[in-house]
């Protein structure tokens, strides 16, 4: 447990042991309300800005240690069962995204700059 607390700590995720009576009453009349029923027996509740984080944390320590079982899920107003919540932990994290995004953008550039480069020299070569 020592161990998912950290990885959570490290992805910015959550992570708590709630009372679940506590949690049913304060789901209510929220997008979270339908979560009420998964709520039953020893449960670990994992949240987070990034939607992907959590699940990824949880997936993998739940692959790593047999006595953790993802049990549901909720992403946008929607209760996802466990192999949902698979899929979900499956997506690149939003800055694994962004740098993909970035470096997409860049090669074009760099690209355009050594051929700049390459056409300078050639002429600076021709000129001598």
């Amino acid at each position: 447990m020592t161990k998912l607390r950290a990885q959570a700590r490290e992805n910015g995720v959550y992570l708590r042991v709630l009372k679940n009576t506590l949690v049913r009453r304060a789901v209510e009349g929220t997008p979270f309300a339908a979560l009420a029923d998964q709520m039953v027996g020893p449960l670990v509740y994992g949240i987070s800005a990034d939607p992907v984080a959590a699940a990824k944390v949880l997936h993998q320590f739940a692959k790593a240690d047999d006595k953790i079982i993802v049990k549901a899920g909720s992403y946008d107003g929607q209760v996802m069962n466990a192999a949902q919540v698979a899929e979900l932990a499956s997506i690149p994290s939003r800055e694994e995204l962004l740098s993909k995004l970035l470096y997409v953008m860049q090669a074009p550039v760099a690209g355009f700059a050594r051929a700049l480069a390459a056409l300078s020299d050639k002429k600076q070569a021709e000129a001598a």
